[in-house]
C-alpha cells in the first residue's frame, strides 16, 4: 500500500509549512483549538494558492457531537458543494443518528454532493456505536477513507482496534490513523499493525507578537491563552516523514 501523511491546518502560514515539511495531502479547518471547524472560503483560496498537494477540507459546522439539526445539516451539504466548485480535491465529513449509528441516508446525501471528490468520514467514527458495522456502511456508501484512533484517545491506545479495520478494510478504504500521531508513533504502528496512512497536525504554541496585553478579558474559552498560537512545526512534519519513508 502506498503511504501517505495528511497534516491538518487552519491557516495558510501552517499549511506552506506542512507542504515544505513532506505532507502528501493537507486536511484543511478553522479553529483547530477545539478539534476543527469548517473553513472560510477567502481562508480556502490563500491555501489553495500557495499550496499545490491535494487538499481535503473538513465541513463541521460547530464544536460537540455529530448529530446535526436540519438546518445544520443542510449548511453541511452546501459547504461540500460550494467546496467543491472552489477545487477542493475531497471532502471530510460525518453525521450519527442518536442511537450512534452512521445516518446513512444523510451520509448518502453527502455522497452525492460530493461526486467525484474523495470523501472521508472523520472521528464521528470514534464514538459511534459499532465502528465494525460502521465501516462496513462506509463501504456500502463509496467512502474513500476513516479517520479513525480506535475509538480510544489516542491512536496508540486504539492499536488493536485499528489492527482489525485495516484487515477488515482490504482495498475497500483507507484506514488514516490520527490523533496523537508523530514520528515515534509513525515508527511504532507502521511496525506493529503495518499501518501506512496517517494524519497529524504537528503543532507548536507560538507567543502573540502583542507587546500591549489586557490579559484580563477573554474572548474565547475560559482558561485559553488569548496569546498563544497553534501553528504546524516544520521539523515535526519532517521527522514524520522521515518515520513514514524508512
Amino acid at each position: 500500500m502506498k503511504k501517505l501523511l495528511e497534516v491538518c491546518v487552519d491557516s495558510v502560514e501552517s499549511a506552506v509549512i506542512a507542504q515544505e515539511g513532506g505532507a502528501d495531502r493537507l486536511e484543511v479547518c478553522s479553529n483547530f483549538v477545539i478539534g476543527g471547524t469548517t473553513p472560510g472560503v477567502s481562508q480556502f483560496k490563500q491555501i489553495r494558492k500557495a499550496c499545490d498537494i491535494k487538499l481535503n477540507v473538513l465541513i463541521r459546522p460547530r464544536f460537540g457531537d455529530f448529530l446535526y439539526t436540519e438546518p445544520e445539516f443542510l449548511m453541511i451539504a452546501e459547504d461540500v458543494r460550494m467546496f467543491r466548485e472552489l477545487g477542493a480535491d475531497g471532502v471530510v465529513v460525518g453525521c450519527l443518528k442518536p442511537d450512534g449509528n452512521l445516518d446513512l441516508e444523510r451520509m448518502k446525501k453527502l455522497r452525492d454532493c460530493a461526486e467525484g471528490m474523495h470523501m472521508t468520514l472523520h472521528r464521528a467514527f470514534d464514538v459511534c456505536r459499532d465502528p465494525d458495522q460502521a465501516l462496513q456502511d462506509a463501504i456500502s456508501l463509496n467512502i474513500d477513507t476513516i479517520l479513525t484512533s480506535g475509538q480510544e484517545a489516542d491512536c496508540v491506545k486504539g492499536k488493536e482496534v485499528i489492527k482489525k479495520l485495516i484487515a477488515q478494510a482490504g482495498d475497500q478504504i483507507h484506514i488514516l490513523v490520527g490523533s496523537g500521531v508523530n514520528a515515534e508513533v509513525i515508527r511504532k504502528l507502521s511496525g506493529e499493525i503495518h499501518a501506512a496512512h496517517f494524519h497529524m497536525s504537528g503543532k507548536e504554541i507560538l507567543k502573540s507578537g502583542m507587546t500591549y496585553r489586557n490579559e484580563r478579558v477573554n474572548m474565547g474559552v475560559e482558561g485559553m491563552n488569548e496569546f498563544e498560537i497553534f501553528r504546524t512545526a516544520k521539523e515535526k512534519i519532517v521527522r514524520a516523514r522521515e518515520a513514514l519513508d524508512s
